[in-house]
């Protein structure tokens, strides 16, 4: 059995904002080089690579590994007010510039192919805006709203006293079993919403790496791994038969499978090997430039696509676009986000310490893996 870790104050696991950007440009490149064209938002693709990019949505169940590590560690020595606001103040003033940004590119350029509308944007504002009867912004916006859910879930478990390291091992498998339940014989609509039935054991994933982070790789945790990896591959093949019937691809079962495992040990990986042989200043920009590129990436490339197609060839093309987006979320990150992110999280915590709802110092200070 492994050795427990301890964090060290300050200590950002750099290794995780890597694995963020590669699961961002995964999924762009799944969107550029494959998906857009499927759709028919753009005639823009790379059918040289398909058969590679084609898998490139992998890169959403990557994301939410490294979530279910991130939040256990998050909520660690948080208060349940404390985690809340902190969560939002990362997720949410972001989600609002680059959703915003978004609707004017494509107020200005998207039509014939995309469409945008001052009620569209009010109804973006709740993330899931099909809620209200309106279409995403960006199709990205899904796995946020899949973010915001599991973020719920653990503040409710931390407001009962239940998210706690000693209780993981229960909250997995009870989560897990009641995914399989329903995936293998309700296909319920609301408890694919509610409970994450059909990405829960990613999520997990990341709950019992945090685990044998913390306490070591006990029997105990390698077996619920090993199970929880088991189901993730169960969820993943059946979301790979949704990609064929809906973009009429074809994908290999074993691929798909072999994937869900690199996920998982790969992260593991990264845990424990946590620098990168880069300096901490691009290290930092890595990792904070990864949301608002995978916020602003999707819609805004397929505009761009349309209206430059015929400057450049395809590889060409996507390979500017990603560029330029990668340049735009790092001045967005490094100019609006940062100071966003800290008003947020100090007027929010100012406004509940003055309503006796926090302690007077607010939040405690935060290692740099919880952001």
């Amino acid at each position: 059995m492994s050795q427990p870790n301890h964090l060290q104050p300050g200590l950002r696991l750099e290794t995780l904002d890597g694995l963020r950007l590669l699961a961002a440009l995964s999924v762009a490149l799944f969107h550029f080089g494959f998906c857009g064209l499927a759709i028919g938002f753009t005639q823009t693709s790379l059918p040289a690579g398909e058969s590679v990019l084609k898998y490139g949505y992998l890169g959403v169940p990557l994301f939410f590994v490294i979530s279910g590590f991130v939040i256990a560690y998050s909520a660690e020595g948080r208060t349940p007010l404390q985690f809340a606001i902190a969560r939002f103040a990362r997720i949410y003033p972001t989600f609002l510039l680059c959703m915003t940004l978004t609707f004017l590119v494509v107020l200005a350029w998207g039509a014939p192919f995309l469409q945008a509308s001052a009620a569209q944007w009010a109804a973006n504002l709740v993330i899931k805006p099909e809620l209200l009867g309106y279409q995403a912004m960006d199709g990205s916006y899904w796995s946020i709203f899949y973010e915001v859910i599991f973020y719920g879930w653990v503040l409710l478990l931390m407001a009962l006293g239940a998210f706690r390291r000693d209780r993981y091992p229960l909250i997995v498998l009870v989560w897990l079993l009641v995914s399989v339940l329903d995936r293998a014989f309700l296909s319920s609509k609301i408890l694919r919403y509610l409970l994450l039935t059909d990405q829960s054991a990613f999520f997990c994933a990341g709950l019992l790496l945090y685990a044998a982070f913390r306490d070591g790789h006990t029997r105990r945790n390698l077996a619920l791994l090993t199970l929880t990896t088991t189901v993730a591959i169960y969820q993943a093949l059946e979301l790979t038969q949704w990609y064929r019937a809906n973009y009429h691809a074809a994908y290999d079962d074993f691929a798909v499978a072999a994937s869900c495992v690199a996920i998982v040990a790969i992260v593991a990986a990264a845990i424990r090997f946590p620098r990168l042989p880069l300096p901490s200043g691009v290290t930092l920009a890595i990792g904070g430039l990864t949301y608002p590129f995978y916020l602003l990436h999707q819609h805004i490339g397929y505009v761009a696509f349309n209206r430059l197609g015929d400057a450049l060839s395809p590889a060409a093309l996507v390979a500017a676009v990603t560029l330029v987006l990668l340049v735009l979320s790092c001045l967005i990150w490094r100019f609006v986000e940062r100071p966003a992110q800290s008003w947020t999280k100090s007027t929010l915590t100012g406004l509940a310490a003055a309503g006796a709802l926090l302690p007077a110092n607010g939040a405690r200070p935060r290692a740099g893996i919880a952001n």
